[in-house]
C-alpha cells in the first residue's frame, strides 16, 4: 500500500464505529496512501451515496478522499519534522464519516523518516580558554548537534580533527541524547602552541550520509589547575503552568577551589534548537532560574535546562535541571460535530442515529475527563459509543403537531476543580406525517334558512382543522349521499369543496318540508387521506306565503247562504261564526277578523280573534231584513296577507218573510204570467222523478247493503281518507273544537256512510236564484238532536245550507221536495 507496506488491522467498535486501518508513508515523497474502499471492505457506490468524506482537526491538510476511485491520496508535501517536532512516532489520525446510514472509520497514517535533514549545530564555532596547566583527562563539555531526523536517519557519530591534543568522549542520556565532551589527553604547552584549532563534525546514519561541522579555536591560558563542580549532576523542579514572568524555578549551585578570577564562577544555560531559552533565564551570578516565558502543560509537560558553570580559567562543568510541569484545568472542552440531520420524521424509530459529537480535552488526568448530557424533556437520548464519541439518538416517539422543532442542548463538563463546561446547541426540524384527520369545530351543525329562498344561496359554513402540516393539513368537504323524503340531498344543497360553505340547490317550501339533516365528510390532502364527518341540520323558516283560507260560511256562486236573526235578538246575539285557517306557521298564522262593509254598521260587530259576528244593539222593525257584510281575515305576517268573506244576514222571525224577501232579491221584478203553467209541468215533471228516484235510491240500499256484508266476511282493512288543509294542525286555535268536518270512507269500507259538519249555529235558509219557486226546510242533525243541550235552542232554526253541498242522492231527493213544496206554497 505505502512506501514501506501497509498495515491493515480491522477492528469492530460499540455504537457507529465499524473499524480501523492503519498505513505507512514515507514523508516529502508519494502520492497514493492507499484503496480505502478495499481495505475497510466497501463498495465504490457506498462511498458515493453515504458521501463519504474525512473529518478530523488537520489531518484533511495532507489526505484527501477520492470517492470515485475509493483511494486516499496525499493532498501536499508532508515534511515529518514539521508535523511531528518532538515525537519519533509521527501519525495523522481522521475518522471517514459516511451517512445514510452514518458509520465512521478510523484510518492512521504514519509517516516514516527519510534522511532529509544534516546534523547541525547552533554555533559556527566554540572557544575555549585552557590552561597549559590543565591535567590529562580535563574535560570540555562541546555543543551538541541536533538531526531533525529520526531512526537511523538521526546523528551517530562524532569526529574531531586533529586529535593530537584532545579526543571525543560521547556520554549516553536517558532520553536517548548523547553528550559530548573534549578530553585533553596531552598537557598544553602555551610556548609552542597559544592558540589551536579544531573541527568537530557530527555524522548521521542516513543513506547517503549527512554532516554538519563546527570550528573549536581553544586559546592555551596560564595555569588554572581547578575547574568547578556543580553540587548534584541532575537538579528537579515543578511548575504549575500558566505561572507568571519572572517565577525561580530552581537555583543551581557549583564551587571552585581556585582563587580570584580563576575560581569565579558564571553560569549560562547551553541549550540549542529548543525553546529552553525562550522560557527560561538563569542568574549568570546566582545560579537562580526563572520563567521569562509562557509556560503550557498543553504544549510541553517537562523541559530539561542543560546548565554550565564556568569560571574565569576556561574551566568547566555541567549539570541538567530537569522541570516538571504541572496540569491546571485551564481548558474546556471541545464539542465537534461531526456529523448531523437537520430534519427528522415523526415517525422516525426509536434510536435514530441524529447526530455524532466528538470530544476533545486538552488537559490530562481528571481535568481532561469529559461527560457530555443533553437538555432535559426532550425525547432524545445522548449515548456513547466510543471514548470521546457520541450518538445523538430518538429515545421515544416524534409528534410534530406537539413539537416542530427542537433545540437541543449539549453539554459537556471535565472532572477538574473547578469543573469546566461547553456547550453546543443543535436545532432539529421535525417533518410531518399524516396522522391526524380533520377535525370540526362542533360534533353538529344547525342552520336556518327562510323558505321562498333563491338557488345558490348560500346557507351556512363547516369548518374543520386539521393540525398536521401543509398538504396533509389541507382539508375538502364533501357531501356524503343520502336522501331527504326519497330524493337525492344533493338536489336540495350542495357544498364547496375548498371554503365549507353549504349553497341551496333549490327554493324551499316550508309547508312542504320543515327541516332535513345531512352529513358532510372533510378530507385531508395526506396519502392515504384521512376524514370524519359531521351531522348538518338544515331548519326552513316560514315565510309568509300563504294567504288565509275561510272554511265558513261557504261561498258559492250557485246559491246564497244567509244566516238568520230574530228581531226579538238581545244585543251580543251570536249571529254566526267565520272560521278560517292560515297554512303558514307562527306569527304568519295568528289570524284577526274585521268587519269591512256592512248594510248597517251599528247593527253587527266581528271578534278580532274568534270571528264571531254578533249584535250590538237591539234589533228593531225598522231594520232591513236582508243585511250583507263583509268581513276580511288578516294573517299576522309581514307583509299581511288577508282573505275576504260575504255573510248574507236574514232579520225575521219567520220563514216565509225572509223567503220572500230574498225572492224579491234574487229574482227580476218582472212577474211572469205563464208561471202557473210552468208551474203545473214542473210538478208533472218532478213527480216523475220523484217516483224514478225513489226506486233508484231503494235499488241501491239493497246493492250496498249485499256489498256491506262481502266486505265485512272478507277481513279487508278499512282506509279512512281525510281531506286536506281542513285540520287545526297548527294548533293556531283559528277552528272551533265544536266543529266537525266531514269524513269520507273509501269503497273498501265496511260501511259507507258520511257525517256532514256542524256548527253552533244549526239552521240553514237556502235560496236558490235559479228556481222558480221556494221552499223551507227545517234540518236538525242526528248528532244535534242526540245532545240535550244543543246550541240549536239558543241560536234558533236560522241556519241556511246550499244545496250543492249535499250528496247526489240527497241532492236528488230534497231537490223534489222542494218543487213540491214551492208548488205547495203557490197554490
Amino acid at each position: 500500500m505505502g512506501w514501506k507496506g501497509m498495515l491493515f488491522t480491522l477492528m469492530l467498535f460499540l455504537g457507529a464505529v465499524h473499524g480501523q486501518v492503519s498505513y505507512s508513508i514515507p514523508e516529502e515523497i508519494g502520492s497514493l496512501v492507499g484503496n480505502i474502499a478495499q481495505d475497510l471492505g466497501l463498495e465504490i457506490k457506498r462511498l458515493i451515496s453515504g458521501k463519504a468524506k474525512i473529518y478530523s482537526r488537520n489531518s484533511d491538510e495532507y489526505v484527501e478522499l477520492n470517492r470515485e476511485r475509493g483511494l486516499l491520496l496525499v493532498k501536499g508535501r508532508i515534511d515529518r519534522e514539521a508535523l511531528c517536532t518532538e515525537t519519533a512516532l509521527c501519525a495523522l489520525h481522521f475518522q471517514i464519516i459516511l451517512e445514510n446510514p452514518m458509520e465512521f472509520y478510523t484510518v492512521t497514517v504514519e509517516i516514516t523518516d527519510i534522511n532529509d535533514n544534516a546534523p547541525a549545530f547552533e554555533k559556527s564555532e566554540m572557544k575555549f580558554k585552557i590552561s597549559e596547566s590543565a591535567v590529562a583527562g580535563a574535560k570540555f563539555v562541546l555543543e551538541r548537534a541536533v538531526d531533525l531526523d529520526v531512526g537511523i536517519n538521526d546523528l551517530q557519530k562524532y569526529e574531531l580533527i586533529p586529535t593530537d591534543n584532545f579526543v571525543l568522549k560521547l556520554h549516553n542520556n536517558a532520553d536517548g541524547n548523547k553528550n559530548v565532551e573534549m578530553v585533553l589527553q596531552k598537557p598544553l604547552d602555551r610556548e609552542k602552541q597559544e592558540r589551536i584549532s579544531l573541527v568537530l563534525t557530527a555524522v548521521d546514519g542516513g543513506e547517503p550520509q549527512m554532516s554538519g561541522t563546527m570550528q573549536i579555536i581553544i586559546t592555551v591560558l596560564d595555569a588554572n589547575d581547578n575547574a568547578p563542580v556543580f553540587t548534584q549532576p541532575t537538579y528537579k523542579a515543578t511548575i504549575i503552568e500558566n505561572s507568571p514572568k519572572g517565577t525561580v524555578v530552581a537555583t543551581v549551585k557549583a564551587s571552585d577551589p581556585d582563587q580570584g578570577s580563576n575560581g569565579k564562577i558564571t553560569y549560562s544555560i547551553t541549550n540549542t534548537l529548543d525553546n529552553v531559552k525562550k522560557i527560561f533565564t538563569i542568574n549568570g551570578d546566582s545560579g537562580d532560574v526563572s520563567l521569562i516565558g509562557d509556560i503550557d502543560f498543553e504544549k510541553s509537560r517537562h523541559f530539561q535546562i542543560n546548565v554550565l558553570a564556568s569560571d574565569d580559567g576556561g574551566l568547566t562543568d555541567s549539570s541538567k535541571l530537569i522541570v516538571d510541569v504541572q496540569d491546571i484545568n485551564d481548558n474546556k472542552p471541545e464539542i465537534n460535530i461531526m456529523s448531523k440531520s437537520n430534519v427528522i420524521s415523526e415517525d422516525a424509530e426509536r434510536n435514530t442515529v441524529i447526530t455524532m459529537i466528538n470530544t476533545e480535552d486538552l488537559d490530562s488526568g481528571e481535568n481532561g475527563n469529559v461527560k457530555c448530557q443533553i437538555s432535559e424533556n426532550v425525547p432524545f437520548n445522548l449515548k456513547s459509543s466510543s471514548n470521546s464519541f457520541y450518538s445523538l439518538v430518538t429515545d421515544s416517539d416524534l409528534d410534530r403537531e406537539r413539537a416542530s422543532e427542537y433545540n437541543i442542548t449539549v453539554t459537556c463538563s471535565d472532572e477538574g476543580v473547578p469543573s469546566l463546561s461547553s456547550s453546543v446547541t443543535l436545532t432539529l426540524q421535525i417533518s410531518d406525517v399524516n396522522d391526524n384527520p380533520p377535525v370540526f369545530e362542533r360534533g353538529s351543525y344547525e342552520a336556518y334558512i327562510v323558505e321562498n329562498n333563491t338557488p345558490g344561496l348560500s346557507i351556512f359554513t363547516v369548518k374543520a382543522t386539521d393540525s398536521d402540516w401543509n398538504q396533509n393539513a389541507r382539508v375538502s368537504y364533501i357531501l356524503e349521499d343520502s336522501s331527504v323524503n326519497g330524493v337525492p340531498v344533493s338536489s336540495y344543497v350542495s357544498v364547496s369543496a375548498d371554503s365549507g360553505v353549504i349553497h341551496a340547490v333549490r327554493s324551499f317550501d316550508y309547508e312542504q318540508i320543515k327541516d332535513f339533516h345531512f352529513r358532510v365528510k372533510a378530507q385531508d390532502g395526506g396519502s392515504p387521506p384521512l376524514s370524519s364527518n359531521v351531522t348538518v341540520k338544515i331548519m326552513i323558516q316560514d315565510q309568509n306565503d300563504n294567504a288565509p283560507q275561510v272554511l265558513y260560511p261557504v261561498q258559492t256562486g250557485s246559491s246564497l247562504v244567509a244566516e238568520m236573526v230574530p228581531r226579538s235578538a238581545d244585543v251580543g246575539y251570536l249571529v254566526t261564526k267565520v272560521v278560517a285557517v292560515d297554512v303558514d306557521s307562527g306569527q304568519n298564522a295568528w289570524l284577526s277578523y274585521k268587519l269591512q262593509k256592512a248594510t248597517d254598521r251599528a247593527l253587527f260587530e266581528v271578534g278580532l280573534q274568534n270571528g264571531e259576528v254578533r249584535t250590538i244593539r237591539q234589533v228593531t222593525d225598522k231594520d232591513a231584513v236582508k243585511q250583507r257584510l263583509t268581513v276580511i281575515v288578516e294573517d299576522n305576517g309581514q307583509p299581511s296577507r288577508s282573505a275576504t268573506v260575504i255573510v248574507n244576514v236574514a232579520v225575521a222571525d219567520s220563514f216565509p218573510e225572509v223567503l220572500s224577501e230574498f225572492t224579491d232579491f234574487t229574482h227580476d221584478k218582472e212577474y211572469n204570467e205563464n208561471l202557473t203553467f210552468y208551474l203545473v209541468l214542473a210538478l208533472a215533471v218532478v213527480s216523475f222523478l220523484f217516483i224514478t228516484c225513489v226506486v233508484v235510491i231503494i235499488s241501491v240500499k239493497i246493492y250496498r247493503w249485499r256489498q256491506s256484508r262481502i266486505l265485512y266476511h272478507s277481513n279487508l282493512p278499512v282506509i279512512p281518507y281525510y281531506p286536506p288543509r281542513y285540520s287545526d294542525t297548527l294548533g293556531t286555535g283559528t277552528l272551533p273544537h265544536v266543529y266537525n268536518y266531514e269524513v269520507c270512507r273509501t269503497t273498501d269500507s265496511r260501511k259507507s256512510d258520511c257525517k256532514f259538519g256542524r256548527a253552533g249555529s244549526q239552521n240553514v235558509l237556502i235560496m236558490d236564484p235559479s228556481s222558480t219557486g221556494t221552499m223551507q226546510r227545517i234540518q236538525s242533525e242526528k248528532s244535534i238532536l242526540d245532545e240535550p243541550d244543543s246550541p240549536l235552542e239558543d241560536l234558533g232554526q236560522r241556519k241556511l245550507y246550499t244545496l250543492l253541498s249535499f250528496p247526489h242522492k240527497r241532492f236528488i231527493f230534497f231537490g223534489l221536495f222542494y218543487v213540491l213544496f214551492v208548488f205547495l206554497l203557490y197554490i
